[in-house]
């Protein structure tokens, strides 16, 4: 009986390899594991690319930016700064100085801001005489000088941030977190709690949402809507950051908060590319936490990805390019090789990393 059951014409004969456990994963070594993402549409070298998002975004806009496609920088620094001072005041990290967009209704609220939606807000934090945005907390480290600086920097990002809506073919987007904090009197959203950074915190007024899988479903699809609106040939391409969260303000063990935020975020991104031909999902998450990968491409602390991880990734991502559409996309010899792999780990800016510095440790620092 169970011999004819076996036999019998089922539809997983014929499945490739790649549909199965064993010969897709168990038989190989990890490194050696491929065919991971199946690209909806050809990203080419000649069309002009955003990255936005979470702090593993930013390993994208360098990738491309190194591997010659049109990574597009739309707020550049000042031409007389180093590149370590471009990088200190946050030009170059995404492509408008935007900072962290970690949450996919901070993604909606910029939307608004640069297609004339709504205003984006005047408040200003005020520290030793400097002022802080609270949309953009750490993109000054020493604050403006004034609030009229202040708020023609967010403006002129507000502008750039348009621009990238309107002159891109595609938006790349890193979906970070799913905890966030609000204005509970005027309804809009910071990246960062006030209070960490500057600013002080009003129990009153700033309130926590650990938001759910309809509410950031609802607020990416408003803000594809929008964008498409404005930009008809735009495409997305989504990923979920495989970084696990500093801290957790849920009752919640931040392990257990890190791997229910990733899977709400997970979640949302397969619904969304499942609904749109015009939007795709890159599995970083996957390649970086999956038990395929034994962990192998976190540093010790097991939160931040190693410089040899973030390579893997981006190797894979062209690659499969490549192997789906062929080199008019990618000239193979441009396809990041694992084993010249520089240092960069240090150089991705992160502002939730600040949360670890509120954590009551006793000689069990992270290193």
């Amino acid at each position: 009986m169970a011999e004819s059951t076996i036999n019998a014409m089922s539809p997983y004969q014929g499945l490739p390899d790649r549909a199965f456990w064993k010969p897709a994963v168990a038989m190989k070594h990890a490194l050696d594991i491929e065919e991971l993402w199946d690209p909806k549409f050809p990203i080419y070298q000649r069309q002009r690319v955003v990255t936005f998002g979470s702090c593993f975004a930013q390993h994208f806009g360098k990738a491309l930016a190194k591997n010659q496609f049109s990574w597009y920088n739309c707020e550049l620094g000042p031409p007389f700064l180093s590149p370590a001072l471009n990088l200190k005041y946050n030009y170059g990290v995404f492509s408008s100085r935007t900072g962290n967009i970690y949450t996919a209704s901070l993604l909606r609220q910029w939307t608004k801001w640069a297609l004339g939606k709504v205003e984006s807000p005047n408040e200003v934090w005020e520290k030793n005489g400097r002022f802080y945005d609270p949309f953009r907390p750490n993109i000054e480290p020493e604050g403006f000088a004034s609030v009229a600086e202040l708020h023609a920097s967010r403006d002129y990002t507000i502008r750039c941030f348009g621009d990238c809506i309107r002159k891109t073919a595609i938006f790349v987007f890193t979906l970070g977190l799913t905890e966030s904090w609000m204005n509970s009197k005027h309804g809009y959203e910071y990246p960062m709690c006030p209070g960490t950074v500057a600013g002080e915190f009003d129990k009153d007024a700033h309130v926590f949402k650990n938001q759910d899988y309809e509410y950031i479903r609802d607020a990416l699809q408003e803000t594809i809507s929008l964008m498409k609106t404005e930009n008809p040939r735009l495409r997305f391409l989504f990923t979920v950051s495989p970084v696990p969260l500093t801290a957790t303000y849920s009752p919640k063990h931040v392990l257990v908060a890190t791997m229910g935020s990733k899977s709400i975020l997970r979640a949302v991104a397969d619904k969304i590319v499942e609904s749109h031909i015009f939007a795709d999902y890159f599995p970083s998450y996957e390649i970086i936490n999956s038990p395929a990968f034994k962990g192998m491409f976190f540093e010790p602390n097991l939160r931040s990805v190693s410089p040899h991880g973030v390579e893997f990734v981006m190797k894979s991502f062209f690659g499969n390019l490549v192997r789906k559409f062929g080199n008019q996309v990618i000239a193979k010899k441009n396809i990041p090789s694992p084993k010249k792999v520089e240092k960069t780990a240090d150089e991705i800016v992160c502002e939730e990393e600040i949360l670890a510095a509120f954590a009551n440790t006793k000689g069990n620092k992270e290193k």
